[in-house]
């Protein structure tokens, strides 16, 4: 079973930046699809961006483009996100996940609350 755990969460001013960390466990880190997902309150959790293996593919839904990266160090078993321009709209708690391909993630982390203020 691979663990995963989110950090770096907080509460930021609206413009400002924060970058999240997951650190997974497991030998066969560096095969998985990485993703990034959020959910706010009352709300269906939604998909923010994922990494392919090597890191040479990315994507990001709509509403981060040009605000978010994604990034990953196999050697250490860390993906990271990091948010610049931070909106309001950009509340919630922050999941990290993993898969073996693309849209087939079957491991996720407990959630990093994300709170933009304006």
């Amino acid at each position: 079973q691979v663990q995963l755990v989110e950090s770096g969460g907080g509460l930021v001013q609206a413009g400002g930046s924060l970058r999240l960390s997951c650190a997974a466990s497991g030998r066969t880190f560096s095969s998985y699809i990485m993703g990034w997902f959020r959910q706010a309150p009352g709300k269906e959790r939604e998909f923010v961006s994922s990494i392919s293996w090597s890191g040479d593919r990315t994507y990001y839904t709509d509403s981060v483009k040009g605000r978010f990266i994604i990034s990953r160090e196999n050697a250490k078993k860390m993906v990271y996100l990091r948010m610049n321009s931070l909106k309001p709209e950009d509340t919630g708690v922050y999941y990290c996940a993993a898969g073996e391909g693309w849209s087939e993630y079957e491991y996720w982390g407990q959630g990093t609350q994300v709170t933009v203020s304006s």
